[in-house]
């Protein structure tokens, strides 16, 4: 009897729905084995793409906050299936798994979908993910779903410049190299060879070893861990929660504080980043170990 694999992904570029589907070649190519599942999480009322600076900018509290939009529907191969394994790709907004993500992991649709299936995450993102997945690891937990693995593709580019060409990317439709900035986003030679991870899952899954399959993955390149973005996630997320919740609550002083958000942000990025990254390069010999540990946790798929 074949074994059902789901794909479950939201895209607006399609970046993400390139990388799942090299994912997905080893199982396609046997489809004597396999029988191969496609779902595209639909919001009721969707995101532009490219996006408004405005609205961009706009979606900040509902993102971090984790406030759900309305999905559509799942199709009914997906709600009336069981499925063996489950690759679930996501993107980061705000260091949080994205609204759509969020959508579907509250829609009520998600829980009768992963309940007791083996999952592997898969993230298309700029550069910061770590405690996104931390956040996602959670909804998977209370769902009883089971964490198999995880692939965090990321821009290699420098945290600076990768800002500038993700907002090009993001507010004009532009991702190729353009003057001195460099393609932005995970890299065609990237998602191109993203079918290697396809084919470790499929072996472990095939041999029944998934439960050794993350350090497999993680050998292979699958999870790159700078312990400098750690740094700057966890001052993001402190900073994030303070502005979120005074935005949310001042509703009608929402349009004026989402200016000021902007601009802190800017902020941010090009001032006090550069502080943290000097403290950090400063106080590497003091928190060596802690760094070491902490790597080796977020590389991982336990969840503390």
């Amino acid at each position: 009897m074949k074994k059902n694999i789901l794909f479950i992904y939201y895209t607006q570029s399609g970046q993400l729905e390139d990388i799942v589907k090299n994912i997905a070649r080893p199982f396609e190519e046997k489809n004597d084995e396999y029988d191969v599942t496609y779902y595209n999480i639909r919001l009721k009322k969707d995101f532009p793409f490219p996006w408004p600076g405005d609205v961009f900018f706009n979606t900040f509290p509902e993102s971090y906050l984790q406030i759900p939009s309305e999905i559509l529907p799942p199709p009914d191969e997906v709600l009336n299936k069981k499925f063996d394994l489950v690759i679930f790709g996501y993107q980061v907004w705000y260091l949080t798994p994205s609204i759509p993500i969020i959508s579907f992991l509250k829609s009520g649709f998600a829980e009768n979908i992963l309940k007791d299936a083996p999952v592997v995450t898969v993230s298309g993102t700029r550069n910061m993910w770590m405690f996104s997945q931390e956040k996602l690891k959670v909804y998977l937990k209370q769902m009883q779903a089971k964490l198999v693995g995880n692939i965090a593709l990321v821009d290699r580019h420098d945290n600076y410049t990768s800002v500038l060409t993700i907002l090009r990317w993001m507010t004009t439709g532009k991702k190729e190299k353009s003057g001195m900035l460099p393609a932005a986003g995970v890299s065609d030679e990237e998602i191109n060879g993203s079918g290697k991870y396809g084919k470790i899952i499929e072996k472990h899954f095939s041999a029944h070893t998934l439960e050794v399959l993350q350090p497999d993955l993680v050998k292979n390149g699958a999870v790159e861990i700078r312990a400098f973005l750690v740094r700057v996630e966890k001052v993001g997320n402190k900073i994030f929660t303070i502005w979120s919740n005074l935005i949310i609550k001042k509703k009608e002083k929402r349009p004026l504080l989402i200016k000021f958000f902007k601009v802190y942000l800017m902020a941010a990025i090009w001032i006090i980043s550069p502080i943290v990254l000097v403290l950090h390069l400063l106080t590497t010999p003091i928190f060596w170990f802690k760094r070491k540990k902490q790597r080796e946790y977020l590389q991982g798929i336990n969840i503390k």
